[in-house]
């Protein structure tokens, strides 16, 4: 009976140490796992991934994805992917998260994957590439066919139900392009000017703001604050856009949903002081940020600014 009670209290730790590594083990279902790195890709993966594939993102809610690096927990989601999405084209330039996406065997840059393909498309700020591609559903649409693509490689028994997937998701987004471009056409061209938090909205200026063949579409949007917003206003920046609302007699400023508002709030404040009918809209535009679907979310910033901006 002492031998008996001897055995058990040296097994007690091996079956301790044994349950603890169950407990931390994930449970396999047999579907991918797939990580994406912002919810705009994501929502794209889940979507042509249906139910043989389990998504998830890595840069959630409000979180601003230029500078996230990574936290508690990312490690094991990282660690459990079969594959990885990515935007690129710089976007994701933490130094976590760039270490994360170049060690990784199966990573995906969805952007830079883009730019091979259709590298006009692509917008420049000096030598910088402008990575908010899904500012245009037009162009987010070349990231659905390679997204089938890859889901493919890691799981051949589901091509066809990916391809299947991809062809109805592409439908819905050239519905989705088409209704927001009526949308925000619908706006007289002298109104059709956008100043946002920061330069998010290139993209989507030049696909739904701009006239057809117009040379400088550029002047049509505007933003205190760069690719990457960094809440940073100097007063050359300030000046530079309370011209541009001059010039342009524009009289709405669009926060973005991740963005702080002290830059807007200090251009309203210098506008007024300096005679112009300023206004902040209250709905905010998503831009690295989305709440819901993508599409449904590109259809609340075209809705919101068309109101605003003196949609008939």
């Amino acid at each position: 009976m002492k031998m008996i009670k001897i055995f058990s209290f040296l097994l007690l730790p091996v079956l301790f140490f044994a349950c603890q590594k169950i407990d931390t083990s994930a449970p396999t279902d047999g579907r991918k796992k797939i990580l994406s790195t912002i919810a705009q890709i994501g929502d794209l993966v889940a979507d042509i991934g249906g139910d043989r594939i389990d998504s998830q993102v890595l840069v959630r809610g409000e979180l601003n994805p230029h500078v996230y690096e990574l936290v508690k927990g990312d490690d094991e989601k990282i660690q459990r992917a079969d594959l990885i999405f990515y935007n690129g084209l710089g976007l994701e330039h933490g130094a976590s998260v760039s270490s994360m996406l170049t060690n990784h065997p199966h990573s995906f840059a969805i952007g830079d994957s883009i730019q091979q393909r259709h590298p006009n498309r692509i917008l420049w700020k000096g030598p910088v590439a402008d990575p908010h591609i899904w500012m245009d559903v037009s162009l987010w649409k070349e990231s659905v066919d390679p997204i089938a693509e890859q889901l493919s490689l890691i799981d051949p028994e589901g091509k066809e139900y990916y391809a299947a997937r991809a062809t109805q998701l592409k439908a819905k987004m050239d519905e989705a392009d088409q209704e927001i471009k009526i949308i925000l056409q619908s706006i007289p061209p002298q109104k059709r000017f956008l100043v946002t938090s920061h330069d998010a909205f290139h993209y989507f200026t030049r696909s739904y703001l701009a006239e057809e063949g117009e040379e400088n579409w550029q002047q049509r949007f505007a933003a205190p604050e760069g690719l990457a917003p960094d809440g940073q206003l100097n007063p050359l920046d300030l000046q530079k856009i309370i011209d541009h609302l001059h010039r342009h007699r524009i009289e709405t400023l669009f926060p973005e949903s991740n963005v702080s508002r002290d830059s807007i709030r200090k251009i309203a404040a210098a506008g007024k002081q300096k005679g112009l009918e300023v206004r902040i809209c209250k709905e905010a535009l998503y831009g690295d940020s989305m709440r819901g679907a993508y599409l449904d979310a590109m259809k609340h910033n075209a809705k919101t600014i068309a109101e605003s901006l003196g949609a008939p």
